[in-house]
């Protein structure tokens, strides 16, 4: 069995930390790039898609407009992804930076799905 690599990503948001921190941290702010549909119950997130596919991240923890860490509950135990909002307080630019893990093979992909995922919320919040 392949182990999976960790990698990190970033990108620049025109937003600001708090409006960002609600879409990354919040089902409903959640569904409107991540997901289609959103709920959580004892900090399970269940993710579902019009698909109908569905997934279930536990909130591992939170950092108030700063960051957030989930754990695929159907993942390897030492595996998470994290969304970090990183500000420069010299220019005060803005960035997400995103920290998952993936099979080597899949790396190229799960890279890809980012991409895609962030420009649907840069989309969304009019950045």
């Amino acid at each position: 069995m392949s182990e999976k690599v960790k990698f990190t990503l970033e990108y620049e948001i025109r937003s600001s930390s708090k409006i960002l921190y609600n879409y990354i941290s919040q089902p409903n702010g959640l569904s409107e790039w991540f997901a289609d549909d959103v709920k959580v119950k004892d900090q399970i997130f269940t993710f579902i898609w019009d698909d109908g596919e569905e997934q279930k991240a536990k909130m591992l923890s939170f950092k108030e407009n700063k960051a957030v860490k989930f754990h695929w509950v159907d993942d390897e135990p030492y595996t998470y992804f994290e969304l970090e909002i990183v500000k420069d307080e010299l220019t005060n630019d803005v960035a997400l930076v995103i920290t998952d893990f993936a099979l080597s093979e899949n790396l190229k992909d799960r890279q890809m799905i980012w991409n895609v995922q962030i420009e649907s919320l840069l989309n969304v919040i009019g950045a």
